[in-house]
C-alpha cells in the first residue's frame, strides 16, 4: 500500500485535526499548515482530538491515498505542542501499532569503529 522507501519522509501534523476531511481537505492542510507538497511522495499523518484515530495522506505517483486507523483501546501518543514534527519509518510503525514512538531510539544498531575494536578485544 504505502511503499515508503529510504527517501520517504514522515510528517506529523501536531495538534488536533478534523478527520472528517478527505483528500482535498488534508491536501490543503499539508500545503498550508506543514508548508509541504502533498504530491512529494512523503507521508503526512493527522490525529483527532481524542487521539483514537489517525489518517495518513500519501502520493504514490498515480494518485493520493488516504488511510485511516482507529484504536479500539488506548490512545495514540501524539504531540500536542503545535510544533509539527518529522519522524522516521520505525517511529511511524510504532505509532501505527499504538506504541509510544517517542521512546524509540534511532541508530541503536550502529557501532562506531573505535567501539567495535574495544568490544572485540574485551571479548577474548
Amino acid at each position: 500500500m504505502i511503499g515508503a522507501g529510504g527517501a520517504t519522509r514522515v510528517f506529523l501534523a501536531c495538534g488536533n485535526t478534523d478527520l472528517r476531511k478527505g483528500f482535498d481537505g488534508l491536501e490543503a492542510l499539508v500545503r498550508e499548515k506543514l508548508a509541504q507538497d502533498p504530491l512529494s511522495g512523503h507521508v503526512f499523518v493527522f490525529c483527532n482530538t481524542n487521539r483514537t484515530r489517525i489518517k495518513a495522506l500519501y502520493w504514490d505517483g498515480s494518485g493520493l491515498w488516504v488511510c485511516g486507523k482507529r484504536l479500539e483501546r488506548g490512545r495514540y501518543r501524539w504531540p500536542a505542542d503545535g510544533t509539527d514534527r518529522r519522524i522516521g519509518p520505525g517511529e511511524l510503525a510504532a505509532l501505527l501499532g499504538g506504541l509510544d514512538w517517542t521512546k524509540t531510539q534511532r541508530g541503536w544498531f550502529k557501532k562506531e569503529p573505535g567501539n567495535w575494536t574495544e568490544n572485540k578485544s574485551q571479548n577474548k
